[in-house]
């Protein structure tokens, strides 16, 4: 496979080309707009933003905060997509036991 953005020979598996970065393959992007779980600085808006649009997450935090500095508006539209964007649903965790917790009852 090869990738759309640079060209270079990747892994038909892949889902970021390790050459330049960029995502290939059916998942360019989020079905919905949503706040993850991981990667929050504050709320998770801008990572949501950004995985969203397929952008870098420093860069929309920092059109972010010249918007609050210059603009004005900034922090009042990050409050109201804090409160209109949904959070993403939390993954359940595994309930298998750790390998450090069965050596640990062996004697």
């Amino acid at each position: 496979m090869y990738c759309n953005y640079c060209g270079k020979v990747i892994q038909d598996d892949a889902n970021l080309c390790a050459y330049c970065g960029k995502r290939v393959g059916a998942n360019a992007a989020r079905a919905k707009l949503m706040r993850p779980q991981v990667g929050r600085k504050i709320a998770g808006v801008c990572i949501g933003i950004a995985e969203y649009f397929d952008l870098d997450v420093t860069l929309v935090r920092l059109l972010w905060v010249l918007a609050a500095i210059f603009g004005g508006g900034g922090v009042l539209a990050y409050l109201v997509a804090w409160v209109v964007m949904p959070s993403e649903p939390e993954v359940a965790q595994s309930s298998a036991p750790s390998a450090a917790a069965n050596t640990a009852s062996n004697p």
